[in-house]
């Protein structure tokens, strides 16, 4: 079973991120607060699905650099930037980087609950569309679940121990699993195993 999608929130001062959490709660969203960007990478976990809210002038790690954190560890989370400080070459910068939005404090509860709401929605358009392109090649290469998730990993570029590691597993039990879906696709290297699923992801799908 999915977990629902969740709001986190990134920000140094504690009456903004307990007033931005009851706000989602109310709303109906799960959400959970984090009080710097290094406590959100210690306790997040790749998968969930989900958007960011974060500030930009964080103590340690800032929000641009949460951002470019995030992408180098090849983590797609939507982030909706929030800040009291913001600039046009600020914003520029991160939507450039890939932030879906840039709002300066203090904004309105109705507008920020659109933008997330909408943020929410085309994520889970999104996930829809990857699991079901999934499943398509899960049926036409015969490939079990594990291997579904092990592939997702590999194309990545992560390494068997990085995936040992996310997944709980033995290094053995990674390079197993590797080769059999090498195996099964017909492919020998995660290059060209990432331009199968990419020709999968953009074919259209089998009527039902």
């Amino acid at each position: 079973m999915s977990l629902p999608p969740c709001v986190f929130i990134v920000d140094d001062e504690y009456p903004v991120r307990h007033s931005l959490g009851l706000m989602m709660e109310t709303a109906g969203y799960a959400c959970r607060t984090f009080g710097s960007a290094e406590a959100f990478l210690e306790n997040y976990r790749p998968g969930r699905p989900g958007c960011l809210l974060l500030d930009v002038n964080l103590p340690g790690l800032n929000g641009d650099e949460l951002q470019a954190e995030l992408i180098r560890r090849k983590i797609r989370l939507p982030i909706i930037f929030l800040t009291a400080y913001g600039d046009i070459p600020m914003t520029v910068r991160a939507i450039k980087a890939g932030a879906v939005d840039f709002l300066t404090k203090p904004v309105s509860r109705d507008l920020l609950l659109e933008r997330i709401r909408t943020v929410l929605e085309h994520e889970a358009q999104v996930n829809e569309q990857a699991a079901e392109h999934a499943q398509s090649m899960s049926q036409q290469y015969g490939l079990t679940s594990r291997e579904m998730e092990i592939m997702a990993w590999v194309v990545e570029g992560r390494s068997n121990k990085e995936i040992a590691r996310q997944l709980g597993i033995s290094y053995r039990t990674v390079e197993i699993h590797r080769a059999r879906i090498l195996k099964k696709t017909g492919t020998t290297n995660p290059l060209e195993l990432a331009r199968l699923c990419e020709a999968v992801r953009s074919s259209p799908l089998p009527d039902s």
